[in-house]
């Protein structure tokens, strides 16, 4: 008869039910393990060790901010202090349409004056023309839109009286200097060559 104080067997006990165990695999997870943990250890000396070469070599000697403070020490925290530098840096303009319309409207003959043709210049006139009406239609961000269109005849016309002035000015220039050069005398040219 059998035994009733045994309890009923663990079906993880029976030899017939006997769990695979992949050796390779085990080694593989407690070697992976080990080297993790080994370059953990060996990482500071490691480190430590790639900032003493780079001091050797002078990689640190001659940094831009060596000797200054660091800006932001001790002030408030601004969250957006990254976009004003990226502003300040790189030059971004960052207006309102208005103003910048107004600024452009200013600088539009300056920058007509650099166009070599009658052509380039009508299509700038004629694409600060569609900015500004283009800007009416928005809604209205700052300051009131007030700068108008510019008359693109007028505008063309101002163009090339200004350049036939400047030519006429770099004509007179020309002359000038080719009459100063004609008034000195001619130095006698020395030859590269003697016979002696």
């Amino acid at each position: 008869m059998p035994d009733s104080s045994k309890r009923p067997e663990d079906p993880a006990d029976r030899p017939d039910r006997v769990d695979r165990v992949n050796p390779a695999r085990d080694t593989d997870a407690r070697t992976g393990r080990s080297a993790a943990a080994a370059r953990i250890q060996n990482q500071t000396s490691w480190v430590d060790q790639q900032i003493r070469v780079s001091m050797a070599k002078g990689d640190f000697d001659d940094l831009p901010g060596y000797g200054k403070p660091i800006e932001g020490l001790g002030g408030q925290h601004d969250p957006d202090w990254w976009l004003k530098k990226l502003v300040e840096r790189e030059s971004i303009a960052v207006l309102p349409p208005s103003l910048q319309l107004r600024k452009d409207d200013a600088e539009l003959d300056a920058k007509l004056d650099r166009l070599g043709s009658a052509a380039e210049a009508r299509r700038e006139v004629e694409d600060f023309n569609d900015r500004v009406i283009r800007a009416r239609y928005l809604l209205p961000e700052g300051p009131p839109l007030i700068t108008m269109p510019r008359d693109v005849d007028a505008t063309l016309a101002a163009w090339a009286e200004r350049r036939t002035e400047r030519t006429a000015a770099a004509r007179e220039r020309a002359r000038q200097l080719r009459a100063e050069q004609a008034a000195e005398p001619a130095r006698p040219r020395k030859r590269w060559f003697r016979r002696g």
